[in-house]
């Protein structure tokens, strides 16, 4: 069906509402009515992710109930008697999709657990598991700008759908062809018959309590956490209470929290890209910081499973923390921690993703814990917690990727800023009890384990055309073999989309293990790399791009140049 002909099928539904048929009457701009209607709002391991409005490749009541209707039929031919857990943040509609979400999931027997109010992706994650569920949903589009909202699925252990659920669910969705195929409930007979539950206060306190336990120096909190001074923003998000209650519960009485970011608001004023990692959403933090003057400034975002970290340098500049930056801080603590409460396991790991930096390599190897590494994607690291939990083959100690996600413990199978949130803090409060700030703590990293140094740059392709440039680009990286840059040497090429890894001196191929992705990787001899990769959730791709040398000023200038050099080149791909 072309895209005029879905247009005109909207149109003229009587389940298409008239707001939405005035919205798209008033669009003049063909190319904006074919980016509406030429596909479908693509459901991925991740679920859906869009901009809000009418059309089949928007995010709105249709689309959000077309993926739910192919979530519950998905259930009830797999599982006896499926349940579903549903939180949903503080964008625009949020509630309402997961209400509809809800409700289309009753109509089919399915026993619903709904938050009663916003709550972040691990409480989502802790309710599936909490609730022992078949699936859950969050209605968020994390750290997007505020023209997005999106739809994430859960698989019965709390970590996103795996890649054969998600293909089973998306085979569903896209036998439904008609508006009159998605079913429907009204809030007081899946209420009265019992099929829908709303969550309340038990289980954030379930939760709050639960991750409390994984403070590793509790004496030491006990003792200091009062004199560690926090500045806290929410930024318009779901972290507020959670966050703030876990600190408060842990002892830290000077917490500061942006008052202009502190209530949900999914127009998101004082930040249109609500991202932890952008500078911008800390310039109110940064105010109030010469006033307060912290120890330590963070952020968490709308569904606080991210979060962002300003420090002091040396000089008194404000630094923000690279996401790889804090996985160094944190991976090194908690070892560190541990091996003085003797408490590493034998069989500990921490699990990476392949975009994240090396350095933690170095570090995992000195406390003697293996270090792991999966497919970017969250998913994947939650998808090893739980073989794990099954197998008792490792103990997971801790997970992170460089887009500011991070998680300790078992209790949820997602990132969580919350718990990485209260390890930070209990981070400050150790370093200055030494008399050290986290800038500090961060130097002592890099002068013990080696000055590795990380940029991504992204390149927007939006509309159908920017679809078909960005597959072009990963082509051109796939078909073409480089074997040098500036004079360095390439070692090997890691295509996971082909699962094999080419040693670029020989030609000799070897098996990728992880599962297939549309991925290039480059190693080269001075130990710098760069990926590039297709965003799973807006119209990008991104390359990750990583060196190491022999100081910091060397790195950064070793960066700069490898940088201009990847760029040029994806430049050709295009």
């Amino acid at each position: 069906m072309s895209y005029k002909e879905k247009l005109q099928e909207w149109l003229e539904s009587e389940f298409v509402s008239d707001e939405f048929k005035e919205e798209l009457k008033a669009i003049t701009d063909e190319k904006e009515l074919e980016d509406r209607f030429y596909t479908e709002l693509e459901f991925g391991t991740a679920g859906l992710r869009g901009i809000l409005g009418a059309g089949t490749n928007r995010m709105n009541i249709h689309t959000v109930g077309k993926a739910t209707e192919g979530l519950a039929r998905h259930l009830t031919k797999t599982v006896e008697n499926p349940s579903c857990a549903i939180a949903y943040d503080s964008r625009i509609k949020s509630d309402e999709f997961a209400k509809v979400s809800a409700l289309i999931l009753c109509a089919h027997g399915v026993k619903v657990y709904l938050y009663d109010t916003l709550a972040p992706v691990p409480l989502l994650s802790f309710a599936v598991r909490h609730y022992d569920t078949s699936a859950g949903i969050v209605i968020t589009a994390s750290h997007n700008p505020q023209a997005y909202n999106g739809y994430k699925v859960y698989g019965s252990y709390g970590g996103q759908v795996t890649d054969e659920e998600a293909d089973k669910i998306l085979a569903e969705i896209r036998s439904i062809e008609k508006f009159d195929e998605v079913a429907n409930m009204s809030e007081e007979e899946a209420l009265e018959k019992g099929l829908l539950q709303y969550i309340g206060e038990d289980v954030l306190k379930t939760y709050i309590d639960s991750i409390k336990t994984l403070t590793v120096k509790k004496d030491m909190l006990k003792e200091n956490a009062e004199n560690l001074s926090i500045i806290y923003t929410p930024i318009h998000g779901s972290g507020n209470i959670p966050v703030r209650r876990v600190l408060k519960e842990l002892g830290y009485t000077n917490v500061h929290v942006v008052k202009e970011q502190e209530f949900p608001d999914g127009t998101f004023p004082t930040a249109p890209y609500p991202n932890p990692e952008n500078p911008q959403v800390f310039e109110l933090a940064l105010k109030l910081a010469e006033e307060v003057h912290p120890d330590i400034i963070f952020g968490t975002d709308p569904d606080a499973d991210r979060v962002g970290v300003i420090v002091k340098d040396n000089k008194g500049n404000n630094q923000v923390l690279s996401g790889n930056q804090i996985g160094m801080l944190i991976t090194y603590y908690l070892l560190k921690a541990m091996k003085e409460e003797n408490k590493v396991p034998e069989n500990g790991v921490v699990i990476k993703t392949i975009v994240s930096t090396e350095s933690v390599r170095n570090i995992t190897e000195d406390f003697g814990v293996e270090l792991l590494d999966v497919l970017t994607g969250f998913k994947y690291i939650g998808e090893k917690i739980e073989e794990y939990k099954e197998t008792k083959e490792k103990t997971f100690l801790f997970g992170f990727e460089e887009s500011f996600g991070y998680l300790a413990g078992t209790y949820v199978r997602d990132k969580d800023a919350v718990v990485a949130s209260m390890i930070l803090c209990e981070i400050a409060t150790y370093y200055k009890t030494k008399g050290m700030t986290l800038y500090d703590a961060l130097i002592e990293i890099y002068e013990k384990y080696g000055f590795f140094r990380e940029e991504i740059e992204s390149f927007t392709r939006t509309g159908k055309d920017g679809k078909d440039q960005i597959r072009k680009c990963i082509e051109y990286f796939r078909n073409n073999t480089l074997t040098e840059i500036d004079g360095v040497k390439a070692l090997y090429k890691e295509d996971y989309k082909l699962r094999e890894r080419v040693d670029i001196r020989t030609g000799e191929k070897t098996p990728i293990t992880l599962p297939e992705s549309n991925v290039i990787k480059y190693m080269f001899e001075d130990e710098s790399w760069f990926v590039v990769r297709p965003s799973g959730t807006e119209p990008k791709m991104k390359a990750y791009m990583a060196v190491k040398g022999s100081s910091l000023e060397d790195a950064d200038r070793k960066l700069t140049q490898f940088k201009t050099e990847v760029i040029s080149i994806v430049n050709k791909g295009f």
